[in-house]
């Protein structure tokens, strides 16, 4: 199979059709034998990765370590379809459109991905907390940072083989909030501070176990404010500005969560195309299904796994098709 560099709105029609079939006459179950998924399987490319720690002196001197993943030339006798680490890059079809996320997702999808045609760069050791406080503008604000590394001075020897103006994000879960965040959606306090302590009916009925809500930053907000603030400007009408950049073109929020944070209007602020997928036994679909719903954007498409939960991220199967959607969206 050809590298995917550019499928436009048609060819991604096209290859959503091929993965779901004819159009369903009644709703699909559980039961049905899924369609093929080709883009799940790998590409012409053989994957290279290697790690860089860094520091964002804008905050402090925080550490962030990026892991790039590229196409690269195949070792030889090389029968992996793994990624290689420290691999010679690959340059005849440089450059490579960029995916952008956490590492603990590109693990499992990155090597799909690259070995059709794209770079991605991952931050090491974020999507992992039990609350969300300070990490709610961090984490975005730490994918922002591993764009601005890859475009302006990537890893040695690779040079030239990242495209960084045409960027998508990808993330699970506690990683979905940030790809929301760099789609455009704003944080808006009034909204969140309105659930603290008790929550809104609409919110009340979408939280669950699995959620990071929490009102600890609504205890201690002038504190956590003038934290965000070094960081995050405040807009004339309330709400954060986006943290977000006009190279990221697409974003994928899988299983993601936020509403609580974001509300209404600040997911009206959303302007870029938007794939979000979610588990139908998820606790939080109903929360994806709200988030959708108020997506600014008038490009977005909701695809429900039926019959799959929130740890769908540790299956074989699912993960292989969301990467499939994610080679045919993002490319």
């Amino acid at each position: 199979m050809a590298p995917v560099k550019s499928l436009g709105m048609v060819g991604i029609v096209l290859l959503l059709l091929v993965a779901c079939g004819p159009a369903a006459t009644t709703a699909p179950t559980a039961g049905q034998e899924p369609a093929a998924y080709p883009l799940a399987e790998n590409g012409p490319y053989h994957v290279g990765m290697r790690t860089v720690k860094l520091e964002d002196g804008s905050r402090g001197g925080r550490q962030v370590s990026v892991t790039v993943w590229y196409p690269a030339v195949s070792p030889a006798d090389s029968t992996s379809t793994g990624a290689t680490r420290d691999a010679e890059p690959d340059s005849n079809g440089a450059p490579y459109s960029l995916v952008l996320s956490s590492t603990k997702l590109a693990a499992l999808m990155a090597p799909v991905l690259v070995s059709h045609g794209f770079t991605w760069a991952s931050v090491d050791g974020i999507d992992s907390y039990p609350v969300m406080r300070d990490e709610m503008y961090n984490q975005p604000l730490d994918i922002l940072f591993a764009l601005n590394y890859v475009a302006s001075s990537p890893p040695e020897a690779l040079e030239g083989l990242i495209d960084a103006e045409r960027a998508g994000v990808i993330g699970y879960s506690f990683d979905g909030f940030n790809a929301l965040a760099l789609s455009g959606a704003r944080v808006d306090p009034e909204h969140y501070l309105r659930q603290c302590p008790n929550p809104e009916p609409t919110t009340q009925s979408i939280l669950s176990d699995l959620s990071a809500y929490n009102c600890g930053p609504a205890r201690e907000w002038d504190a956590f404010v003038e934290r965000a603030g070094a960081f995050v400007t405040l807009g004339t009408d309330g709400l954060w500005e986006p943290m977000t950049d006009p190279r990221i073109r697409a974003v994928m929020p899988l299983a993601a969560e936020g509403w609580w944070l974001f509300g209404e209007q600040g997911l009206a602020a959303v302007d870029r195309p938007v794939l979000m997928i979610s588990g139908t036994k998820d606790p939080l679909y109903r929360e994806n299904a709200l988030i959708f719903e108020y997506l600014g954007t008038t490009t977005k498409t909701f695809i429900s796994f039926i019959g799959w939960d929130h740890y769908m991220i540790y299956s074989s199967t699912p993960v292989a098709q969301m990467a499939h959607f994610a080679v045919a969206f993002i490319g």
